[in-house]
């Protein structure tokens, strides 16, 4: 037996986008001077780190809330004068149960049952079960309301929840407005397969269940981008609803045993937490589509039964000729978004064994055109020509194969955005949008069209339809970059550089962002910290020449010479 603490940092992923370096290096802080130094003097032990949160074991319950209200009172002083946007809370939970030692890592249900509690937790609070309650009562300082009985995801029985808020929670942000009609976010499933390397099948299976769903129009559904934040990491569903501002999660787990397939699905309102059903589907490998359709289904049905099962036909992809393409293609998806050289190739040499099995499976030749395209627009190959008439063959095949697929048809726009075939990648993209209106990127491709052409209304208008869509998406500094674009295509040069920056710190390795912020920097009169960036733009990349970037990007010739010649004027090599 020992009393078990879980902590967690609320809205991590929220933080993490409003500034990366800043949040990591408060949390380290505050963990070096207020956490780590309350756990030792209650006599407690930090079993392990795990990004955001902890996981402490105590030998006494007493020790273990006595420094939980400590971490929590220390916390909400040292973050007294923090903004609220970038202000870190804690969430904790608390559980006295048995525990399994191996080595210096502890297991067992009462190391489960303390993780979920801490879901449960407001920021700056505690959570603490009933088995723990009962040896603190009258014991402790601290007061402790009782919250009643909760439903613990993967834990058998109902568990009683006594909770403590006396230090004051870091202040939610407004929370994105409930859409107008019924919205939904499908959380990344838990693999039960027993084998982390089955990751990719239960992350395959929320893909296909998120893209099905969004191309319902009836519906407003985050994009797996952003369901994908939440990987791994135990969440309240009230406060997933407050980030995203959707009314309902499905959530779920995938367990595969050889050819067989078990997926378990709960569908959850976010306001109330009350499970709406849930349900358990069994078939073999060959009928995952049809189970995948089934659960589509009752979802669309719990959510708006007025939907119609035709419309949830069209929404169904074209399935592959065999499994062998479906899995390979599974696999590479996560590499394919990442917007890494080394994981773009990675991506391919596991679409191209896809390809080789079905060559006319649409989803791996759109993917794969969506590859060789990001090696033409952030200049990992010198062959520009080469790399987009490749992109060009393979998203033109899957279009030709992919019965109007939104995620095909926006590979495609933007081929032929990168090709400067404007008229032609705005003619796809509205087509991708009016099949899918949930689709995040294919709003992100139309404002980066818009940017380039010149349209700042337009631009910016599409682009936060995107945030908005995707509001946790690790790639969302794309979208802040497209709002710099749109804002320098303009000449507001100060605008451009607010976005840009932002985009930096969101991803300090796209080097790409340096060369057109040293530009507006420049532009916007801040020629110390215009040349101060060009020069580490140089040093990350001394092959860059103004001749090149005009080559390599697609805006209209006004805003590019515009950019050149502030390039010139810091004295970057025209080539």
């Amino acid at each position: 037996m020992a009393a078990i603490l879980a902590a967690d940092v609320a809205g991590f992923s929220r933080l993490m986008g409003v500034d990366e370096a800043g949040t990591l290096e408060a949390l380290k802080t505050l963990h070096r001077e207020v956490f780590a130094p309350r756990v030792r003097e209650h006599r407690g032990r930090i079993v392990k780190l795990m990004g955001d949160g902890a996981l402490v074991e105590f030998a006494s319950v007493v020790d273990a809330v006595t420094a939980a209200v400590a971490i929590q009172e220390g916390f909400a002083e040292r973050t007294a004068e923090t903004p609220e946007n970038t202000r870190i809370a804690l969430r904790i939970g608390i559980n006295l149960g048995d525990v399994i030692i191996e080595g210096a890592d502890i297991y067992g249900d009462g190391v489960n049952v303390a993780a979920r509690l801490q879901a449960l937790a407001t920021p700056g609070g505690i959570a603490l079960s009933a088995t723990a309650h009962e040896h603190v009562a009258g014991k402790v300082g601290a007061a402790f309301t009782d919250g009643g009985t909760h439903e613990l995801k993967n834990i058998a029985a109902p568990v009683r929840v006594f909770f403590w808020s006396g230090a004051a929670p870091a202040p939610a942000p407004d929370a994105p407005a409930l859409p107008d009609k019924p919205s939904i976010v499908v959380l990344p499933f838990d693999n039960m397969s027993g084998d982390p390397a089955q990751d990719y099948f239960a992350d395959g299976v929320v893909e296909a269940l998120t893209a099905a769903l969004s191309r319902i129009r009836a519906f407003f559904v985050i994009a797996r981008n952003s369901a994908f934040a939440y990987k791994g990491r135990a969440m309240n569903v009230r406060e997933i609803g407050r980030e995203l501002g959707v009314a309902y999660v499905l959530e779920g787990s995938v367990q595969r045993a050889g050819n067989r397939v078990r997926i378990t699905v709960q569908l959850i309102e976010t306001q109330s937490g009350n499970h709406l059903w849930a349900e358990r589907y069994d078939g073999d490998l060959d009928d995952i589509f049809d189970l995948q359709d089934k659960i589509t289904e009752q979802v669309a049905g719990a959510l708006q039964p007025s939907i119609r099962l035709a419309e949830i036909e069209r929404a169904r992809r074209k399935r592959p000729e065999a499994m062998g393409a479906y899995d390979y293609t599974m696999r590479a998806v996560r590499h394919v978004w990442m917007l890494e050289k080394d994981e773009a190739t990675r991506a391919l040499e596991l679409l191209e064994k896809a390809l080789e099995i079905d060559p006319d499976y649409p989803l791996a030749l759109a993917l794969a055109g969506w590859c060789w395209a990001q090696r033409t627009a952030y200049g990992w190959m010198p062959d520009r020509d080469a790399s987009i008439a490749e992109a060009l063959r393979l998203a033109e095949k899957a279009a030709n194969a992919g019965n109007d697929d939104p995620l095909t048809l926006t590979v495609l726009g933007t081929v032929h955005t990168i090709a400067r075939n404007r008229e032609t990648a705005r003619l796809i993209l509205e087509r991708a949008i009016a099949i899918d209106p949930n689709s995040s990127w294919a709003w992100s491709r139309l404002g980066w069209l818009d940017a380039y052409c010149g349209r700042l209304e337009s631009a910016e208008q599409n682009l936060r339809r995107s945030i908005r869509l995707s509001p946790l998406d690790p790639m969302i500094f794309n979208n802040y970059a497209g709002l710099g674009v749109a804002r320098s295509s303009a000449r507001d040069y100060a605008g451009a550089v607010v976005h840009f920056e932002r985009a930096l710190r969101e991803r300090p390795g796209a080097n790409w962002i340096r060369r057109i912020l040293a530009a507006c920097l420049m532009g916007a009169g801040r020629e110390a910290e215009a040349r101060e960036v060009a020069a580490e733009m140089m040093r990350r990349d001394p092959g860059f020449t103004i001749r090149g970037y005009k080559a390599g990007v697609p805006s209209s010739d006004e805003h590019m010479n515009q950019i050149a010649a502030l390039m010139t004027a810091l004295g970057l090599p025209q080539g």
